[in-house]
């Protein structure tokens, strides 16, 4: 990775996105463990997590709103102090044992998790463009140490208060998540005055009408949604339904992490030599890999090569989507473009996830699977759709 052309600003926000990324993971990996303790229905044990899902569809279009009013510093830097008052009350609803409270610190994770989701933006908008993916991929590599962080010091932290567990995990998280608001408090703005006018540029309609627009959603949308699906449906599937220990179940989630973030080292440079259309193919490929894979194999090495290979596709798929979308917007009509865009992407997240465990209790692993392959033929479509139409002209 070109190292040399990143800014501060791009520094700044990988080391931010570190702790900030801690956030996501301590709630998946806690919220169904603390909502079958509190939950007064063991049906309703996974809602703290599917609530900071949907947090995070909800948070898009406020978090590009005030963006576009107050700049970019002070919607991080405000996300992270929300983010630690909403890991404080996530312990506070421990100690009283109130899992609906609980729930409300969930969702309201996820509404910072909306603000965190949009480094990657600020990130390409402060380098030259022909290094905009490199400087979104980079956003996505540093997630792989948020990923170990967070669970570890939660599991590192969860007796830390007597008689009651996982206080003590929230607290930490309260520090962690907070770190942005010092890390970011030095990052400089790069809007420029006239792009935070919401009434110039061109309107959503047109530039949802745009086709590589369009291809930018669904790439991001449906990599996102299958990989949700997935992984949401995996512990269950290895560990319910297959017998799989939770140790060995632990190590393919860890693993499919590292699939998700590491191909980030040279994602963006594929991107500048290949384009998008054929990196998105690949990220197609990856995940069709991961389909067929789960039809033959749910031994542990089966789902681990699923897993992996499910990771590199969400990469792929994500990575050239966000590169992608930043192509077809100017300046003065970046915030509602993102806004729609994280919108579409973290709602079909939200779907994907919330169904996952409905649609895996009907049916199986394998099953699941195959309901991905539509999708992806869908946007095979799309990207041969785009390739035909007339490049933009903006």
């Amino acid at each position: 990775m070109p190292f040399q052309n990143f800014t501060r600003n791009v520094w700044l926000l990988c080391l931010a996105q570190v702790f900030a990324f801690t956030g996501t993971n301590v709630t998946i990996f806690l919220g169904g463990i603390v909502g079958s303790i509190l939950a007064p229905s063991p049906v309703l044990a996974t809602l703290p997590v599917a609530f900071m899902i949907v947090g995070t569809a909800s948070g898009t279009v406020p978090a590009s709103m005030i963006m576009s009013r107050k700049g970019r510093r002070f919607g991080f830097v405000s996300a992270a102090i929300f983010a630690s008052c909403a890991a404080l009350v996530g312990a506070v609803a421990i100690d009283m044992a109130s899992f609906w409270l609980y729930c409300f610190a969930c969702f309201s994770i996820g509404l910072s998790v909306a603000f965190v989701q949009q480094y990657r933006f600020a990130a390409a908008e402060s380098v030259l463009p022909e290094y905009a993916p490199t400087a979104i991929s980079s956003i996505l590599l540093a997630g792989i140490a948020g990923a170990f962080l967070g669970p570890n010091i939660a599991n590192i932290t969860k007796d830390l208060l007597p008689n009651t567990p996982f206080v003590g995990s929230y607290m930490a998280l309260a520090l962690m998540v907070l770190m942005p608001a010092l890390i970011l408090s030095w990052l400089t703005n790069t809007d420029h005055k006239q792009a935070a006018d919401s009434g110039t540029g061109r309107s959503i309609k047109e530039l949802a009408t745009q086709p590589n627009f369009i291809l930018a959603i669904m790439a991001a949308g449906i990599g996102y949604g299958i990989m949700s699906f997935l992984m949401t449906a995996t512990p269950v599937s290895m560990h319910v339904m297959d017998g799989h220990s939770l140790y060995h179940t632990g190590v393919v989630i860890q693993w499919h992490i590292v699939g998700m973030f590491l191909p980030s080292l040279f994602t963006g440079k594929l991107i500048r030599r290949f384009g998008h259309h054929k990196v998105m193919i690949a990220g197609i490929v990856a995940l069709l890999g991961c389909i067929i894979e789960s039809q033959f194999d749910q031994s542990v090495m089966g789902y681990w090569i699923s897993l992996v290979l499910l990771g590199i596709g969400w990469n792929f798929m994500f990575v050239t989507g966000t590169a992608l979308l930043i192509t077809c917007y100017r300046d003065s009509e970046k915030y509602r473009a993102q806004a729609l865009n994280d919108f579409m992407v973290f709602g079909f997240q939200a779907l994907a996830s919330l169904s996952a465990g409905w649609l895996l209790s009907l049916t199986s692993w394998k099953t699941i699977n195959l309901l991905s392959v539509p999708f992806l033929f869908a946007l095979l479509i799309t990207i041969w759709w785009a390739r035909r139409q007339p490049a933009p002209n903006h």
